[in-house]
Protein backbone atom coordinates (compact mmCIF):
# COMPACT_ATOMS: atom_id res chain seq x y z
CA UNK A 1 0.00 0.00 0.00
CA UNK A 2 1.32 3.51 -0.83
CA UNK A 3 2.89 5.54 1.95
CA UNK A 4 0.55 8.39 1.00
CA UNK A 5 -2.25 6.53 2.80
CA UNK A 6 -0.36 7.26 6.05
CA UNK A 7 -0.93 10.98 5.52
CA UNK A 8 -4.67 10.40 5.17
CA UNK A 9 -4.65 8.21 8.29
CA UNK A 10 -2.88 10.93 10.31
CA UNK A 11 -5.59 13.41 9.35
CA UNK A 12 -8.29 10.87 10.19
CA UNK A 13 -6.65 10.26 13.58
CA UNK A 14 -6.83 13.97 14.43
CA UNK A 15 -10.45 14.23 13.28
CA UNK A 16 -11.49 11.13 15.22
CA UNK A 17 -9.77 12.43 18.34
CA UNK A 18 -11.45 15.83 18.35
CA UNK A 19 -14.86 14.38 17.49
CA UNK A 20 -15.04 11.93 20.40
CA UNK A 21 -12.79 13.60 23.00
CA UNK A 22 -15.39 16.27 23.78
CA UNK A 23 -17.67 13.61 25.27
CA UNK A 24 -15.09 12.84 27.95
CA UNK A 25 -14.31 16.52 28.57
CA UNK A 26 -17.87 17.77 29.09
CA UNK A 27 -17.63 18.03 32.92
CA UNK A 28 -14.34 19.97 32.69
CA UNK A 29 -15.65 22.32 29.99
CA UNK A 30 -18.92 22.88 31.86
CA UNK A 31 -17.10 23.71 35.08
CA UNK A 32 -14.63 26.09 33.46
CA UNK A 33 -17.26 27.99 31.44
CA UNK A 34 -19.81 27.85 34.28
CA UNK A 35 -22.55 26.15 32.28
CA UNK A 36 -24.58 23.01 32.90
CA UNK A 37 -23.52 19.65 31.50
CA UNK A 38 -26.64 19.47 29.28
CA UNK A 39 -25.69 22.88 27.89
CA UNK A 40 -22.14 21.63 27.32
CA UNK A 41 -23.65 18.69 25.43
CA UNK A 42 -24.68 21.15 22.73
CA UNK A 43 -20.98 21.34 21.85
CA UNK A 44 -21.17 17.75 20.61
CA UNK A 45 -24.22 18.62 18.51
CA UNK A 46 -22.51 21.74 17.11
CA UNK A 47 -19.66 19.61 15.77
CA UNK A 48 -22.06 17.08 14.22
CA UNK A 49 -24.05 19.92 12.62
CA UNK A 50 -20.82 21.27 11.14
CA UNK A 51 -20.11 17.86 9.59
CA UNK A 52 -23.59 17.58 8.05
CA UNK A 53 -23.46 21.12 6.62
CA UNK A 54 -19.84 21.14 5.55
CA UNK A 55 -19.53 17.69 3.96
CA UNK A 56 -21.56 18.28 0.77
CA UNK A 57 -21.00 22.03 0.52
CA UNK A 58 -17.20 21.99 0.78
CA UNK A 59 -16.88 18.92 -1.45
CA UNK A 60 -18.98 20.58 -4.16
CA UNK A 61 -17.31 23.97 -3.80
CA UNK A 62 -13.81 22.50 -4.21
CA UNK A 63 -14.69 20.05 -6.99
CA UNK A 64 -12.44 21.71 -9.59
CA UNK A 65 -9.43 22.13 -7.28
CA UNK A 66 -6.49 19.69 -7.10
CA UNK A 67 -7.26 17.09 -4.47
CA UNK A 68 -4.02 17.56 -2.53
CA UNK A 69 -4.73 21.28 -2.27
CA UNK A 70 -8.27 20.53 -1.07
CA UNK A 71 -7.07 18.11 1.61
CA UNK A 72 -4.46 20.56 2.92
CA UNK A 73 -7.00 23.41 2.97
CA UNK A 74 -9.54 21.27 4.82
CA UNK A 75 -6.97 20.29 7.40
CA UNK A 76 -6.00 23.96 7.77
CA UNK A 77 -9.64 24.75 8.56
CA UNK A 78 -9.59 21.88 11.07
CA UNK A 79 -6.51 23.32 12.80
CA UNK A 80 -8.08 26.79 12.94
CA UNK A 81 -11.29 25.43 14.48
CA UNK A 82 -9.47 23.54 17.20
CA UNK A 83 -7.12 26.43 17.97
CA UNK A 84 -10.11 28.75 18.32
CA UNK A 85 -11.73 26.16 20.60
CA UNK A 86 -8.69 26.31 22.88
CA UNK A 87 -8.96 30.11 23.04
CA UNK A 88 -12.73 30.25 23.60
CA UNK A 89 -13.65 32.75 26.35
CA UNK A 90 -17.28 31.66 26.61
CA UNK A 91 -19.87 29.10 25.53
CA UNK A 92 -20.98 30.90 22.35
CA UNK A 93 -17.40 31.23 21.08
CA UNK A 94 -16.81 27.53 21.74
CA UNK A 95 -20.05 26.54 19.99
CA UNK A 96 -18.97 28.47 16.89
CA UNK A 97 -15.47 27.01 17.03
CA UNK A 98 -16.80 23.46 17.33
CA UNK A 99 -19.10 24.04 14.37
CA UNK A 100 -16.08 25.32 12.39
CA UNK A 101 -14.05 22.27 13.44
CA UNK A 102 -16.76 19.97 12.10
CA UNK A 103 -17.08 21.64 8.69
CA UNK A 104 -14.03 19.94 7.06
CA UNK A 105 -14.68 16.51 8.62
CA UNK A 106 -16.92 14.94 5.98
CA UNK A 107 -15.24 16.56 2.99
CA UNK A 108 -11.82 15.37 4.19
CA UNK A 109 -12.97 11.77 4.40
CA UNK A 110 -14.90 12.14 1.14
CA UNK A 111 -12.03 13.55 -0.92
CA UNK A 112 -9.57 11.35 0.96
CA UNK A 113 -11.48 8.21 -0.01
CA UNK A 114 -11.30 9.20 -3.68
CA UNK A 115 -7.56 9.89 -3.37
CA UNK A 116 -6.99 6.59 -1.55
CA UNK A 117 -8.76 4.52 -4.20
CA UNK A 118 -6.84 6.33 -6.94
CA UNK A 119 -3.51 5.33 -5.43
CA UNK A 120 -4.04 1.57 -5.69
CA UNK A 121 -5.08 -1.11 -8.15
CA UNK A 122 -8.86 -1.65 -8.57
CA UNK A 123 -8.79 -4.89 -6.58
CA UNK A 124 -7.41 -3.04 -3.53
CA UNK A 125 -9.79 -0.08 -3.39
CA UNK A 126 -11.70 -1.19 -0.30
CA UNK A 127 -8.49 -1.92 1.59
CA UNK A 128 -7.14 1.53 0.75
CA UNK A 129 -10.28 3.15 2.19
CA UNK A 130 -10.06 0.97 5.30
CA UNK A 131 -6.45 2.07 5.86
CA UNK A 132 -7.51 5.71 5.75
CA UNK A 133 -10.32 4.96 8.23
CA UNK A 134 -7.73 3.19 10.38
CA UNK A 135 -6.78 6.61 11.77
CA UNK A 136 -10.38 7.11 12.91
CA UNK A 137 -10.66 3.76 14.67
CA UNK A 138 -7.20 3.98 16.27
CA UNK A 139 -8.24 7.37 17.64
CA UNK A 140 -10.77 5.52 19.78
CA UNK A 141 -8.01 3.28 21.16
CA UNK A 142 -5.28 5.84 21.82
CA UNK A 143 -6.26 9.37 20.78
CA UNK A 144 -9.46 9.81 22.78
CA UNK A 145 -8.16 8.30 26.07
CA UNK A 146 -4.96 10.37 25.76
CA UNK A 147 -6.94 13.53 24.99
CA UNK A 148 -9.20 12.91 27.97
CA UNK A 149 -6.19 12.34 30.22
CA UNK A 150 -4.51 15.53 29.02
CA UNK A 151 -7.73 17.48 29.55
CA UNK A 152 -8.14 16.19 33.10
CA UNK A 153 -4.57 17.05 34.12
CA UNK A 154 -3.63 20.08 32.00
CA UNK A 155 -7.07 21.49 31.24
CA UNK A 156 -9.43 20.96 28.31
CA UNK A 157 -7.83 23.80 26.36
CA UNK A 158 -4.57 21.84 26.22
CA UNK A 159 -6.44 18.99 24.55
CA UNK A 160 -7.55 21.19 21.66
CA UNK A 161 -4.07 22.66 21.29
CA UNK A 162 -2.74 19.10 21.08
CA UNK A 163 -5.29 18.21 18.42
CA UNK A 164 -4.23 21.32 16.47
CA UNK A 165 -0.66 20.01 16.57
CA UNK A 166 -1.85 16.70 15.13
CA UNK A 167 -3.56 18.68 12.36
CA UNK A 168 -0.30 20.49 11.55
CA UNK A 169 1.49 17.14 11.36
CA UNK A 170 -1.22 15.93 8.98
CA UNK A 171 -0.74 19.01 6.77
CA UNK A 172 2.99 18.31 6.53
CA UNK A 173 2.31 14.65 5.71
CA UNK A 174 -0.24 15.55 3.04
CA UNK A 175 2.13 18.03 1.42
CA UNK A 176 5.02 15.56 1.33
CA UNK A 177 3.24 12.31 0.49
CA UNK A 178 0.09 13.02 -1.55
CA UNK A 179 0.87 13.30 -5.28
CA UNK A 180 -0.23 16.36 -7.22
CA UNK A 181 -3.37 15.75 -9.24
CA UNK A 182 -5.55 18.06 -11.33
CA UNK A 183 -9.10 19.00 -10.46
CA UNK A 184 -11.44 16.06 -10.64
CA UNK A 185 -14.67 17.39 -12.14
CA UNK A 186 -14.83 17.14 -15.94
CA UNK A 187 -17.54 19.78 -16.19
CA UNK A 188 -20.94 20.89 -15.04
CA UNK A 189 -19.78 22.74 -11.93
CA UNK A 190 -21.90 22.63 -8.81
CA UNK A 191 -25.06 21.78 -10.76
CA UNK A 192 -23.35 18.79 -12.36
CA UNK A 193 -22.03 17.58 -9.01
CA UNK A 194 -25.48 17.77 -7.42
CA UNK A 195 -27.08 16.07 -10.42
CA UNK A 196 -24.89 13.03 -9.79
CA UNK A 197 -26.67 12.54 -6.45
CA UNK A 198 -30.17 12.33 -7.96
CA UNK A 199 -30.37 8.62 -8.96
CA UNK A 200 -32.29 6.33 -6.61
CA UNK A 201 -29.35 3.90 -6.05
CA UNK A 202 -27.31 6.75 -4.54
CA UNK A 203 -30.03 7.55 -2.02
CA UNK A 204 -30.54 3.88 -1.19
CA UNK A 205 -26.81 3.56 -0.48
CA UNK A 206 -26.93 6.65 1.76
CA UNK A 207 -30.05 5.28 3.45
CA UNK A 208 -28.21 2.05 4.22
CA UNK A 209 -25.48 4.09 5.93
CA UNK A 210 -28.02 6.00 8.01
CA UNK A 211 -29.92 2.87 9.12
CA UNK A 212 -26.84 0.71 9.68
CA UNK A 213 -24.87 3.19 11.73
CA UNK A 214 -27.96 4.46 13.57
CA UNK A 215 -28.13 0.87 14.85
CA UNK A 216 -24.61 1.24 16.22
CA UNK A 217 -25.18 4.61 17.87
CA UNK A 218 -28.52 3.60 19.34
CA UNK A 219 -26.58 1.20 21.56
CA UNK A 220 -23.17 2.89 21.80
CA UNK A 221 -24.61 6.22 22.99
CA UNK A 222 -25.86 4.43 26.13
CA UNK A 223 -23.08 1.88 26.53
CA UNK A 224 -21.91 3.36 29.85
CA UNK A 225 -25.16 2.74 31.79
CA UNK A 226 -25.34 -0.73 30.25
CA UNK A 227 -21.85 -1.56 31.48
CA UNK A 228 -22.34 -0.09 34.96
CA UNK A 229 -26.00 -0.85 35.73
CA UNK A 230 -26.45 -4.15 33.87
CA UNK A 231 -22.97 -5.71 33.79
CA UNK A 232 -21.81 -4.31 37.14
CA UNK A 233 -18.59 -2.57 36.07
CA UNK A 234 -17.22 0.30 38.13
CA UNK A 235 -17.37 3.69 36.41
CA UNK A 236 -13.57 3.85 36.37
CA UNK A 237 -13.45 0.80 34.09
CA UNK A 238 -15.56 2.32 31.35
CA UNK A 239 -12.66 4.15 29.66
CA UNK A 240 -10.76 0.89 29.20
CA UNK A 241 -13.87 -0.84 27.90
CA UNK A 242 -14.43 1.92 25.35
CA UNK A 243 -10.85 1.36 24.19
CA UNK A 244 -11.88 -2.27 23.61
CA UNK A 245 -14.61 -0.94 21.34
CA UNK A 246 -11.87 0.83 19.39
CA UNK A 247 -9.96 -2.45 19.12
CA UNK A 248 -13.05 -4.16 17.72
CA UNK A 249 -13.73 -1.27 15.34
CA UNK A 250 -10.15 -1.40 14.06
CA UNK A 251 -10.34 -5.14 13.47
CA UNK A 252 -13.72 -4.81 11.75
CA UNK A 253 -12.51 -1.96 9.58
CA UNK A 254 -9.49 -3.90 8.33
CA UNK A 255 -11.51 -7.10 7.87
CA UNK A 256 -14.25 -5.27 5.98
CA UNK A 257 -11.73 -3.65 3.65
CA UNK A 258 -10.13 -6.98 2.78
CA UNK A 259 -13.43 -8.83 2.30
CA UNK A 260 -15.07 -6.04 0.30
CA UNK A 261 -12.33 -6.19 -2.31
CA UNK A 262 -13.50 -9.73 -3.06
CA UNK A 263 -17.27 -9.40 -2.55
CA UNK A 264 -18.51 -5.94 -1.62
CA UNK A 265 -22.23 -6.71 -1.52
CA UNK A 266 -21.86 -9.91 0.50
CA UNK A 267 -19.54 -8.14 2.95
CA UNK A 268 -22.17 -5.44 3.48
CA UNK A 269 -25.00 -7.91 4.07
CA UNK A 270 -22.80 -10.06 6.31
CA UNK A 271 -21.76 -7.07 8.41
CA UNK A 272 -25.34 -5.88 8.88
CA UNK A 273 -26.53 -9.39 9.76
CA UNK A 274 -23.70 -9.69 12.32
CA UNK A 275 -24.73 -6.34 13.79
CA UNK A 276 -28.32 -7.58 14.19
CA UNK A 277 -27.08 -10.70 15.99
CA UNK A 278 -24.73 -8.82 18.33
CA UNK A 279 -27.29 -6.16 19.29
CA UNK A 280 -30.06 -8.71 19.78
CA UNK A 281 -27.76 -10.65 22.13
CA UNK A 282 -26.89 -7.57 24.23
CA UNK A 283 -29.50 -8.23 26.98
CA UNK A 284 -27.96 -11.67 27.49
CA UNK A 285 -24.32 -10.59 27.11
CA UNK A 286 -24.67 -7.74 29.62
CA UNK A 287 -25.38 -10.15 32.49
CA UNK A 288 -21.72 -10.82 33.32
CA UNK A 289 -18.57 -8.71 33.12
CA UNK A 290 -16.61 -10.97 30.76
CA UNK A 291 -19.47 -11.35 28.28
CA UNK A 292 -20.19 -7.60 28.44
CA UNK A 293 -16.55 -6.85 27.53
CA UNK A 294 -16.86 -9.32 24.65
CA UNK A 295 -20.07 -7.59 23.53
CA UNK A 296 -18.28 -4.23 23.32
CA UNK A 297 -15.56 -5.70 21.09
CA UNK A 298 -18.08 -7.50 18.88
CA UNK A 299 -20.17 -4.34 18.52
CA UNK A 300 -17.21 -2.40 17.15
CA UNK A 301 -16.21 -5.25 14.84
CA UNK A 302 -19.66 -5.88 13.37
CA UNK A 303 -20.43 -2.19 12.83
CA UNK A 304 -17.18 -1.21 11.14
CA UNK A 305 -17.06 -4.20 8.80
CA UNK A 306 -19.64 -2.25 6.80
CA UNK A 307 -17.64 1.02 6.68
CA UNK A 308 -15.51 0.44 3.57
CA UNK A 309 -18.18 -1.30 1.44
CA UNK A 310 -20.70 1.47 2.18
CA UNK A 311 -18.19 4.16 1.25
CA UNK A 312 -17.30 2.42 -2.02
CA UNK A 313 -20.92 1.70 -2.87
CA UNK A 314 -21.90 5.37 -2.59
CA UNK A 315 -18.88 6.38 -4.69
CA UNK A 316 -19.76 3.85 -7.40
CA UNK A 317 -23.41 4.86 -7.57
CA UNK A 318 -22.42 8.52 -8.07
CA UNK A 319 -19.38 7.93 -10.27
CA UNK A 320 -19.69 11.39 -11.87
CA UNK A 321 -19.13 13.09 -8.49
CA UNK A 322 -17.35 10.58 -6.21
CA UNK A 323 -15.94 13.19 -3.84
CA UNK A 324 -19.33 14.79 -3.24
CA UNK A 325 -21.02 11.40 -2.84
CA UNK A 326 -18.33 10.16 -0.49
CA UNK A 327 -18.63 13.36 1.57
CA UNK A 328 -22.42 13.00 1.63
CA UNK A 329 -21.90 9.53 3.08
CA UNK A 330 -20.01 11.10 5.99
CA UNK A 331 -22.92 13.47 6.52
CA UNK A 332 -25.20 10.41 6.55
CA UNK A 333 -22.93 8.84 9.16
CA UNK A 334 -23.38 11.84 11.46
CA UNK A 335 -27.13 11.90 10.88
CA UNK A 336 -27.04 8.27 11.99
CA UNK A 337 -25.14 9.35 15.10
CA UNK A 338 -27.81 11.86 16.08
CA UNK A 339 -30.80 9.76 15.00
CA UNK A 340 -29.54 6.57 16.60
CA UNK A 341 -28.92 8.30 19.92
CA UNK A 342 -32.42 9.80 19.80
CA UNK A 343 -34.11 6.44 19.07
CA UNK A 344 -32.06 4.68 21.73
CA UNK A 345 -33.05 7.38 24.21
CA UNK A 346 -36.73 6.87 23.40
CA UNK A 347 -36.37 3.13 24.06
CA UNK A 348 -34.63 3.84 27.37
CA UNK A 349 -37.19 6.45 28.44
CA UNK A 350 -40.04 4.06 27.65
CA UNK A 351 -38.96 1.90 30.57
CA UNK A 352 -37.99 -1.22 28.65
CA UNK A 353 -34.75 -1.63 30.59
CA UNK A 354 -31.19 -0.38 30.39
CA UNK A 355 -30.37 -2.62 27.41
CA UNK A 356 -33.43 -1.44 25.42
CA UNK A 357 -31.31 0.87 23.19
CA UNK A 358 -29.44 -2.19 21.92
CA UNK A 359 -32.71 -3.95 21.07
CA UNK A 360 -33.85 -0.83 19.23
CA UNK A 361 -30.50 -0.87 17.43
CA UNK A 362 -31.11 -4.43 16.29
CA UNK A 363 -34.35 -3.25 14.71
CA UNK A 364 -32.51 -0.42 12.93
CA UNK A 365 -29.94 -2.90 11.62
CA UNK A 366 -32.78 -5.02 10.21
CA UNK A 367 -34.04 -1.85 8.52
CA UNK A 368 -30.55 -1.37 7.10
CA UNK A 369 -30.66 -4.87 5.60
CA UNK A 370 -34.03 -4.01 4.07
CA UNK A 371 -32.70 -0.81 2.48
CA UNK A 372 -29.59 -2.63 1.23
CA UNK A 373 -31.87 -5.34 -0.20
CA UNK A 374 -33.93 -2.72 -2.00
CA UNK A 375 -30.73 -1.25 -3.47
CA UNK A 376 -29.72 -4.72 -4.66
CA UNK A 377 -33.13 -5.27 -6.25
CA UNK A 378 -32.89 -1.95 -8.10
CA UNK A 379 -29.44 -2.88 -9.40
CA UNK A 380 -30.72 -6.26 -10.62
CA UNK A 381 -33.69 -4.67 -12.36
CA UNK A 382 -31.47 -2.13 -14.09
CA UNK A 383 -29.01 -4.83 -15.12
CA UNK A 384 -31.81 -6.88 -16.74
CA UNK A 385 -33.30 -3.89 -18.54
CA UNK A 386 -32.86 -4.45 -22.29
CA UNK A 387 -30.68 -2.01 -24.10
CA UNK A 388 -32.40 0.31 -26.53
CA UNK A 389 -32.05 -0.24 -30.27
CA UNK A 390 -28.86 1.02 -31.76
CA UNK A 391 -29.25 4.23 -33.64
CA UNK A 392 -27.78 4.33 -37.14
CA UNK A 393 -26.94 7.81 -38.28
CA UNK A 394 -26.65 8.19 -42.04
CA UNK A 395 -23.89 10.42 -43.17
CA UNK A 396 -23.26 11.82 -46.62
CA UNK A 397 -19.91 10.80 -48.00
CA UNK A 398 -18.90 13.05 -50.87
CA UNK A 399 -17.78 11.35 -54.05
CA UNK A 400 -14.48 12.13 -55.71
CA UNK A 401 -15.93 14.67 -58.11
CA UNK A 402 -17.69 16.57 -55.29
CA UNK A 403 -14.56 16.51 -53.15
CA UNK A 404 -12.50 17.92 -56.00
CA UNK A 405 -15.03 20.67 -56.60
CA UNK A 406 -14.51 21.84 -53.01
Amino acid sequence: MPLALLALAVGAFGIGTTEFAMMGLLPDVAGDLRISIPAAGHLVSAYALGVVVGAPLLAAATARMPRRTVLIALMGLFVAGNALSALAPDENWLLAARFLSGLPHGAFFGVGAVVATGLVAPERKARSVSLMFLGLTVANIAGVPAATLVGQHLGWRATFLGVSAIGLAAIASLYLLIPRTPGHTPGGGLRGELAALRPLPVWLALGTTVAGFAALFSAYSYITPMLTDAAGFAEGSVTLLLALFGVGATAGNLLGGRLADHAMRRTLFGGLASLVAVLAAFPLLMRTEWSAALAVVLLGTAAFVTGSPLQLMVMEKAAAAPSLASSANQAAFNLANAGGAWIGGLALAAGFGVTAPATAGAGLAVLGIGVAGAAYAVDLRRAKRPAGPARVIATHVPDRQEALSR
